[in-house]
């Protein structure tokens, strides 16, 4: 019997992924980040690590957001015992407030430098480094020429890298996987129970290479993540464009 169509589609998306480094389930360990319906925008429907992630960012709220949610992500890569650099030339992160994330502070080497190009330098230096779980970055600006340089580098040390635009109101082209803007949202009271609720986070993947955009609304409590609300669905195309 002749094979449909969309299956000829479906073998030859995966042969297309496999070319461009993207690896089935199958073919190695996967890391459980815990995201839920927003895991099935990625290809093969796995997070991309050994990869370029890029977040966008205007305001502080938005970079204490993203910090956040990128401490988060951190826990499961840093669970086969590799520290992480976090990188930037106006370090504002309290070490002390990762614990709730499950990160012990003394595991994230912080690195402060005076300019950008220096940040960019450490940055490829620093993903050479195979023991290393994950690399953050704090910068304005990124060419495609600077990204391209370090997705080089990842891919033989295999070690995920963030890259926060802290003002990126100008925007290039990138050799990152997906483009995220994180955005913080009020908590909800905890029952019985005064004072602030758990973090919540508007995430929104305004691209993901051979993958799928859409929006969430995501809590962190009790070590994990917990979509609110998930709309898997394509962003506008007005969104898409930033």
């Amino acid at each position: 019997m002749a094979e449909s169509k969309q299956v000829i589609i479906d073998r030859l998306q995966q042969q297309i992924l496999k070319i461009q480094g993207f690896k089935s389930g199958s073919q190695g360990q996967t890391i459980d980040f815990g995201l839920g319906g927003m895991t099935a925008s990625f290809p093969n429907h796995i997070f991309p690590t050994a990869a370029i992630h890029e977040f966008l960012g205007t305001n502080l709220e938005d970079a204490a957001a993203t910090g956040g949610f990128i401490s988060a992500l951190l826990a499961p890569l840093m669970r086969n015992g590799g520290p992480c650099l976090w990188i930037s030339t106006s370090g504002k992160i309290f070490p002390p407030s990762l614990t709730p994330f499950g990160i012990s502070p003394d595991r994230i080497i912080f690195i402060d430098l005076q300019k950008e190009k220096d940040v960019l330098w450490a940055t490829e230096e620093a993903l050479k480094c195979e023991s290393l779980a994950a690399v953050i970055t704090e910068i304005d600006e990124i060419s495609f020429a600077q990204s391209r340089r370090l997705q080089l580098v990842i891919e033989k040390s295999r070690v995920t890298s963030f890259i926060i635009r802290k003002h990126a109101e100008k925007l290039s082209s990138t050799t990152a996987v997906a483009r995220w803007k994180i955005s913080s949202l009020p908590s909800e009271p905890v029952e019985g129970m005064p004072g602030l609720g758990f973090p919540r986070w508007a995430v929104e993947l305004l691209k993901v290479k051979n993958g799928l955009t859409g929006r969430w609304t995501m809590e962190y409590s009790s070590g994990q993540f917990h979509p609110i609300q998930e709309e898997p669905e394509y962003i506008q195309e007005t969104r898409k464009a930033v």
